[in-house]
C-alpha cells in the first residue's frame, strides 16, 4: 500500500479542477481502509474518501489523506425464484454495475442507467432519476467506523433516506467509510416507463413491451442527449436538487408563470430547478472558462482550466437569483471542498 505526497487530484474529478492532496492512497480491500485509518491517525492528518469524484467541487487543495476507494466485484450471496442479493464492492462503476444487472436479468435498477460515480456513493445520495430511487432496492451495506475501526451494517431504516439524503451526509456525516452495498433485485422485474421522456423514446423506437434493458438504452438515450460527458467537459451532472415548495408559494409562482411544472408531493409541491434556473436568464451563460449548459442549465460546467472557486462563486449567484425572482431556496447537490 503506497501513500504517495502532493498528488494531482485532476483526473480523480469530473469536474476536471486541478487541485492536489497533500497525501493519496488507493485502497482495494476492507483491511486497506482500515490500515489508512489507522495511518492518517499516526500522521494526524485529517481523511478524505474518494469515490468516482463525480458530485464534488474542488476549491482548494487538501490537506489531508485522500483514499481513492476501489474495492471491486460482484457476489451473489442469495437466491431464490423471486429475486437475488448481490453484494458489491464499493469501488464499482455504478453504471457498469447496471449494465451487469441488465445483462443478469436481474430489474430494479434500470432506470437509474448512465449516472455517474460509484457503488459506495449511491446509499450516501440516495442516487434516483425517472420515478426510482436506491433506497427500493438497497437492503444494507457495510461500513468501517472511522474511530474504531470496526464493520458494521446498517439497513434502510438506519439509513434515514430522503431526497438525495441519508445519514451519511448528516447525523454520521465522516464519521464511517462505506465498503460495500448489498442490494435486492427482482427476476420478474416490475417496468417503470412512466416518464414521459422514456414513454416518448420508447414510441420513437417502436417498442410497446420494454424490457429492462429497453429502459436502460432509453435512459441512456436521454441522459445522453440532455447532459454533457464529463470526458468531454467538466461537470458533475445535476447541481441544484429540485427544491419542494409550500402550495401556497407554488400557487404564486403559478399566477405569474402558468406554464410552471409542478410535481405534488408529501411536503407541497416539487418544481424542477432547471425550470428555475431558466426563467431567471443563466441557460447557456457562459464565463470565460466555466458556465451553464446550453442545453441543461441545471448543469454547471467547467470548459477548461476553470476554478473551483468561480463555479462555486456562478452557483451562489444563480441561487440569489432563483431567491429574488420565486422566493424560491436552491440546495446545491454537490459537495463543495
Amino acid at each position: 500500500m503506497n501513500i504517495q505526497e502532493n498528488i494531482s487530484l485532476l483526473p480523480f474529478n469530473t469536474f476536471g479542477i486541478d487541485k492536489n492532496a497533500r497525501f493519496f492512497a488507493i485502497a482495494t480491500s476492507t483491511e486497506d481502509v482500515k490500515q489508512l485509518i489507522q495511518k492518517s491517525k499516526e500522521m494526524n492528518v485529517p481523511l478524505f474518501i474518494l469515490g468516482g469524484g463525480s458530485n464534488i467541487l474542488l476549491t482548494k487543495n487538501l490537506e489531508a489523506l485522500v483514499i481513492k476507494i476501489e474495492i471491486k466485484g460482484f457476489e451473489l450471496i442469495e437466491e431464490d425464484e423471486n429475486g437475488v442479493l448481490v453484494k458489491v464492492g464499493a469501488g464499482e462503476s455504478w453504471h457498469e454495475f447496471v449494465l451487469y444487472c441488465i445483462q443478469k436479468n436481474w430489474g430494479g435498477v434500470e432506470n437509474l442507467s448512465l449516472i455517474p460515480g460509484t457503488v459506495g456513493a449511491s446509499p450516501m445520495q440516495n442516487i434516483g432519476a425517472y420515478g426510482i430511487e436506491i433506497k427500493e432496492v438497497f437492503d444494507h451495506l457495510e461500513a468501517i467506523n472511522r474511530n474504531t475501526n470496526e464493520v458494521r451494517k446498517f439497513y434502510s431504516e438506519e439509513c434515514k433516506f430522503g431526497y438525495r439524503e441519508s445519514v451519511f451526509k448528516n447525523d454520521l456525516k465522516e464519521q464511517y467509510v462505506i465498503t460495500h452495498v448489498v442490494f435486492r433485485l427482482s427476476k420478474s422485474p416490475v417496468i417503470h416507463a412512466e416518464y414521459g421522456a422514456i414513454r416518448q423514446t420508447l414510441k420513437e423506437k417502436g417498442i410497446e413491451s420494454p424490457t429492462i434493458k429497453d429502459i436502460s438504452d432509453a435512459v441512456i438515450d436521454i441522459r445522453r442527449s440532455k447532459l454533457p460527458d464529463p470526458a468531454h467537459i467538466g461537470n458533475a451532472g445535476s447541481f441544484f436538487k429540485n427544491p419542494t415548495v409550500p402550495v401556497s408559494i407554488f400557487e404564486n409562482i403559478k399566477s405569474e408563470f402558468p406554464n410552471v411544472p409542478g410535481f405534488p408531493n408529501e411536503e407541497g409541491v416539487k418544481i424542477p430547478a432547471a425550470w428555475l434556473i431558466e426563467q431567471t436568464g443563466w441557460k447557456g451563460k457562459k464565463f470565460e472558462n466555466i458556465g451553464v449548459h446550453q442545453f441543461q442549465p441545471l448543469v454547471l460546467v467547467n470548459y477548461g482550466g476553470g476554478e473551483g472557486n468561480d463555479i462555486k462563486e456562478l452557483s451562489l449567484r444563480i441561487q440569489e437569483s432563483v431567491l429574488n425572482k420565486f422566493n424560491v431556496p436552491l440546495q446545491p447537490e454537490v459537495n463543495f471542498l
